[in-house]
Parts: C-alpha cells; sequence; structure tokens
C-alpha cells in the first residue's frame, strides 16, 4: 500500500470507470486499492491517450501500478476491437526491469492485476527461466506482456526467439539504474538492431533524474508528459543518519556490541562490498549466537526471492546485503563526480549521434497541471553514445565484463522491497553518494522513523589488518563521506556523530578478537562453498516440489548456522560485569536463572554432580565397606 500523503484524494479508481476495464478495478479493489496515487491520476490518462511518459518518483509512489493498469488497459481494448484470429499470439508490451529481484515483484503484481482477465492478457518473466524453457513457453503460449532484463531480452532477440513486431508499448523500470547496472550496450543494440517497430508507446520510470535517464530518453521517448512527484520537505526528518570514524577492526567491536545488546530494535539491514565480507560478517556474528542470513548474487534467483519474503514476513531480524555490483558501477557513473579524474573521463567520452525516434509532427499537450511538464524539445536534441568508433578493450576487460555479467542483474539496493526495516547499517561505506542514497532509503518508509549508522575507514587507518582491513573500496571513505555529509546537507538532512562511551566498549574487545580469530579465510571460504551447494540444492527443490505446494515454503529457513569453525559456548551471553551501566542489567537474550546460583554465562566450573553414588560404591564420600562398618584409619594406628 501506498503512503497516506501520496494518494490522490480528489480521485477513486471507481471514478476512471470510463477509461478502466471493470475488471480491472475489481482486481484493484481486491488488492486494497481505492485511491490512485499522485503519479497514477495523472499518468493512466494520458497513457491511454498514446502519450509517452516520463516518471520521476520515489519508491512507493505507485509507479508499477501506473503502467501495468496503462499496458493491460490497451492490450483489452485491441482485443476487444478486433477479431479473435487476429488478436492473439504476438507480444504487444515489453518490461525492461534492471533486475531479476525487481522482474519477479512486477510477475506479482501483474498476477493479482489479471486476477480476472487472466485468459485475455497473459505475461511472462523472462528474467527467472532457462533459455530452452523460455523458448518452450514463448512459442507455445505467446504472452501478451513479457518482462526481461535487457540482456536477457537481446539474447532471445537475437536467437530469434522473441519478436517485438507486434509491439505497441515498451516501459523501462528503475531507468536510473538500467545503465548504471552495466547493460548499456544491451540497451544500445536493442534500440538499434532494429528489433523494435518504428511506433510505439514508450514509459520510462525512474526515482531519480541523471545523466543515464537523460540518455535513455533520447532513445525510447518521444515529446515525453514528464510527471514529476516532489518529496515531502519533512520526509527527511523521519531518518535519522550517524557515521563513526573507526579502523577496520572497530567495526566488528562495533557491531558485536551493537546488536548483542539490542541497541537497535527491528530489522536491520547490513551492507558489505564484499561476498567475503558477507561471509565473515555471518560468521563472526554466529560465534555469539547472533543469527543472520546473507543475501548475494551467488545465490540462485529462487532463494533470493525466499530470503526477502521471509525477511519482510520478520522470521529473522538481520540480513547481511552484498551490493558490490552496484558498488563498482556506481562508483564509474556517479553524476557527482564520485571518482577522481572526472575531466580526463569527460574527454574520453565517446562521441554522440543523433537519437533512432524521430520527433512527432504534433504539436505538444496543453495540459495545465503543475505536475504534469510537456517536453517541447525535439528528441533529435537528445544525444545518445555511438559505440562503434570507440577504442576496442584489451581481452582481459572483455574477460572481468563477462565474469561480472551475472551479478549486473542482481540487486539489493534498489528495486528489492525490503518491509519495516529499522536501521541500514553500512558496514562497508558505499563508493558514491548516490548509492548511499539508496541504501538509506530502505528504511524510514511509508511515514515510520528509521536509522542509518555508517562506518568510515580514515586512510592512515586502511590497510594496517591485513586479514580484515584489506577492502578496496575503503581507501576513499573519507573522501567519499565528504560528498556524502555535502548531499544531505543540501537536501536538509544532517549526519550526526554515533557518540558513546569508548571504555565501555572496550570491555568487549576481548571476546570481540576471540571470535574474529576464528573467523578465518579458509573459514569464510569453507562458509562460501557450502552456503553456496546448500542453496543451490535448496532452489531445485523449491523449482520442483514448492510449484505445487506453496505452503511448504514455511520449513526452509535461510538464517541457519553454517559453523564450519569452533563455536565457543560461553560467547553466546553476555556476563554482568560486562554489561554497561546504561544497558539492563541481566544480559539480552540470556534464559531466566532457574534456581539461586545459576550463572548467566558458562562458568569456569561445572557444578553438575559425580557419576558417582553418594556414599555407595564407587562414591567419594563417606568411604563404608559393604558389610557397613566403617573402616579403620590406618594412621591413627601408626607407631602403636
Amino acid at each position: 500500500m501506498a503512503e497516506s500523503r501520496l494518494l490522490d484524494e480528489n480521485e477513486t479508481f471507481s471514478s476512471m470507470s470510463n477509461i478502466v476495464d471493470s475488471r480491472i478495478l475489481r482486481a484493484l479493489a481486491d488488492m486494497g486499492y481505492a485511491r490512485p496515487t499522485l503519479v497514477q491520476s495523472k499518468a493512466i490518462p494520458l497513457a491511454l491517450e498514446g502519450r509517452d511518459i516520463l516518471g520521476r518518483a520515489r519508491t512507493g509512489s505507485g509507479k508499477t501500478a501506473a503502467y501495468c493498469i496503462s499496458i493491460v488497459q490497451k492490450i483489452l481494448n485491441v482485443k476487444s476491437s478486433s477479431s479473435p484470429s487476429s488478436s492473439g499470439g504476438a507480444v504487444r508490451a515489453l518490461i525492461l526491469v534492471p533486475t531479476r529481484e525487481l522482474s519477479d515483484q512486477v510477475s506479482k503484481h501483474l498476477r493479482e492485476l489479471l486476477a480476472y482477465c487472466e485468459k485475455e492478457v497473459t505475461f511472462a518473466n523472462l528474467a527467472s527461466s532457462s533459455s530452452t524453457h523460455l523458448e518452450r513457453m514463448l512459442a507455445s503460449d505467446k504472452p501478451d506482456i513479457v518482462i526481461a532484463t535487457p540482456s536477457r531480452a537481446l539474447n532471445l532477440l537475437q536467437a530469434k526467439s522473441l519478436s517485438l513486431s507486434s509491439l505497441d508499448s515498451l516501459v523501462v523500470d528503475e531507468a536510473d539504474l538500467v545503465l548504471s547496472y552495466g547493460h548499456d550496450e544491451d540497451m544500445q543494440q536493442i534500440f538499434n538492431g532494429g528489433y523494435l517497430p518504428k511506433v510505439y508507446q514508450s514509459f520510462l520510470m525512474s526515482a531519480t533524474f541523471t545523466k543515464d535517464v537523460e540518455q535513455l530518453k533520447g532513445m525510447v521517448l518521444r515529446n515525453p508528459a514528464i510527471l514529476k512527484l516532489e518529496e515531502d520537505e519533512d520526509e527527511a526528518a523521519n531518518l535519522t543518519q550517524y557515521a563513526v570514524r573507526c579502523n577496520e577492526t572497530d567495526k566488528f567491536l562495533l557491531t558485536y556490541v551493537i546488536l548483542k545488546l539490542k541497541l537497535v530494535r527491528g530489522k536491520c539491514i547490513i551492507f558489505v562490498n564484499d561476498v567475503d565480507r558477507c561471509y565473515r560478517v555471518k560468521l563472526f556474528l554466529e560465534q555469539f549466537s547472533i543469527k543472520s542470513c546473507v543475501l548475494n548474487s551467488e545465490l540462485p534467483l529462487n532463494s533470493r526471492v525466499h530470503i526477502v519474503q521471509e525477511f519482510n514476513k520478520g522470521v529473522y531480524d538481520y540480513i547481511i546485503a552484498t551490493d558490490e555490483s552496484s558498488g563498482r558501477a556506481e562508483a564509474d557513473s556517479d553524476d557527482e563526480g564520485d571518482v577522481e579524474g572526472d575531466e580526463e573521463q569527460e574527454n574520453a567520452n565517446e562521441e554522440f549521434t543523433p537519437s533512432q525516434r524521430e520527433p512527432a509532427p504534433e504539436e505538444p499537450s496543453a495540459d495545465a497541471d503543475a505536475e504534469v511538464e510537456d517536453d517541447a524539445q525535439p528528441s533529435t536534441s537528445i544525444k545518445k553514445r555511438k559505440r562503434a568508433k570507440s577504442p576496442p578493450r584489451s581481452s582481459k576487460k572483455k574477460a572481468q565484463k563477462r565474469s561480472k555479467k551475472g551479478a549486473a542483474e542482481y540487486g539489493v539496493v534498489r528495486g528489492v522491497d525490503f518491509i519495516d526495516v529499522a536501521c541500514v547499517l553500512n558496514f562497508d561505506l558505499p563508493t558514491s553518494t548516490r548509492t548511499y542514497t539508496h541504501r538509506v532509503g530502505r528504511t524510514a518508509r511509508a511515514g515510520r522513523t528509521g536509522m542509518a549508522l555508517s562506518f568510515v575507514v580514515p586512510e592512515a587507518e586502511w590497510g594496517k589488518n591485513k586479514v580484515v582491513g584489506c577492502l578496496e573500496s575503503a581507501k576513499k571513505d573519507e573522501k567519499v563521506f565528504a560528498r556524502i555529509e555535502k548531499k544531505e546537507a543540501a537536501r536538509g538532512s544532517k549526519i550526526k556523530e554515533y557518540k558513546f562511551d569508548m571504555a565501555q566498549v572496550e570491555a568487549f574487545r576481548y571476546r570481540m578478537q576471540d571470535a574474529l580469530r576464528s573467523v578465518t579465510r579458509t573459514a569464510v571460504k569453507e562458509a562460501r562453498v557450502k552456503e553456496l551447494k546448500t542453496e543451490i540444492l535448496a532452489s531445485e527443490k523449491l523449482k520442483a516440489h514448492f510449484e505445487d505446494n506453496p505452503l511448504d515454503l514455511e520449513y526452509l529457513r535461510h538464517d541457519k548456522p553454517i559453523h564450519p569453525t569452533r563455536v565457543q559456548p560461553h560467547m553466546k551471553n553476555v556476563p554482568k560485569y560486562l554489561m554497561p551501566r546504561i544497558a539492563a542489567a541481566a544480559p539480552v537474550g540470556a534464559p531466566a536463572p532457574e534456581s539461586e546460583g545459576a550463572g548467566t554465562f558458562v562458568p569456569f566450573k561445572k557444578t553438575t554432580p559425580s557419576r558417582g553414588r553418594g556414599r555407595g560404591r564407587g562414591g567419594r564420600g563417606g568411604g563404608a565397606t559393604r558389610g557397613g562398618r566403617k573402616k579403620a584409619d590406618p594412621l591413627k594406628k601408626f607407631g602403636r
């Protein structure tokens, strides 16, 4: 559900009955949608008039429903006005998304929207299936709507398994991420390869307007209606941002103290920049019996989707998300110059050529609404990149790009719908201001408050610990954080210093070091392999079994301890002498003592009774014989 302040109080979906089919309205009512959001109330009528749409609104504003309702209604109109023989067997809408996770969310939304017209309008999610299965599905089912990532769509177009000759609508969702996730060449080939018809309607949906969006705008749109939803000034007040300057080892210490003492209440996303770091943090937390699950690009798609679903249900509170793919891409394409040498990069830019699509001859519509702007400039003034004259890359760089191809379609920062997140912990600082904004945007949503805490490694402290302190992205933490502070200040937000009593935290350092010694590189490697094998097996079971038994998904858990290393039982609970004065007297998570004198941590001396039978045979007390007579003490008779 969208936030109440994003709804259009002067409009209802029932008032759109003259342009929206009753079956769609009935499905919207079942989904709990009575009023459209501001974006939906403006976009749907304009889209059904045939206008291209450029929508800028933040996550949760209803952009997905806006284009889904529009394209489904257009397909219903075409099929109702044409004969049955000519209305079937063609792809009429293509939805391009940057990640597989987002494709699943769009599929779920379409499935609910088509509840009462699923026979008339069909769809297929091409991002989460194998190539052979897709070819059979496209040949037999012939869906009306296709959802895919740019790379998957291009592969099927090149193999001639997918035809877009009858395309009426093209959607690019999360447009600001499509190019930054490494799909730039795929998009160029889709638009320049002759796969698209000359006339089609386009939707470009984005949360921000960046250089990438401007580039896509020139390729995709033709005199679009621009929908802008400005954010509320008070929205930033819901998010409290903190930062701590510390070395790499202190990251683990502070994370242990914050999570173990429950200084953060509720669900928390811990962002790291590397897959190895993901498992290192998980193994470290396991030493203290803190359950968490990992989310990274190595896991199968079904497992990643299920992890997010279980996290949203509240099955577990901590998720360690690896953001390595977006971190690399965003660092190279950030609008605010997040990498050094921007001038050299600009000088090295490739030539530009006019856009493929020609401007419409008719005059732009004279909409007077303040939230809808007409792009009167012809699209030929917008340029796009020309790849033909760029210097050829080395074979090494090509191999690296192929190795990152799979990770490009994985994204946690944006596109994944996390629900009710109380805190975002940037264990590793992102490499750009845009990535930071997207990360902290996972919390303080739907009118709730949230907290973001970021660890910043000073340049002088980088690399001192050879085991955990050599992350390349942490080299420029101070420079990146300075740009983050500047950008947040421009938005009216301030990043505060996270204050704590270091003397009380130091009491936990010995335990932290003991646990960190157990998490060796070999242990991380073994955990990574073991987790991957387990999730692959689980994913195969999900494909086969859970399609027929969806309720059985409950038994599959992703937060089980990996435990490839020694786990010390006394690390589970925090003893009273370590508890800071500001915290509760009883250790958090410790069971209540069953009897007087029972400790809340594992004692050095066991208090369990001996295995003997007391005064009987084999016992140490008494020393009576079998006949009941007490043995004589030989020392008393000595010397008589």
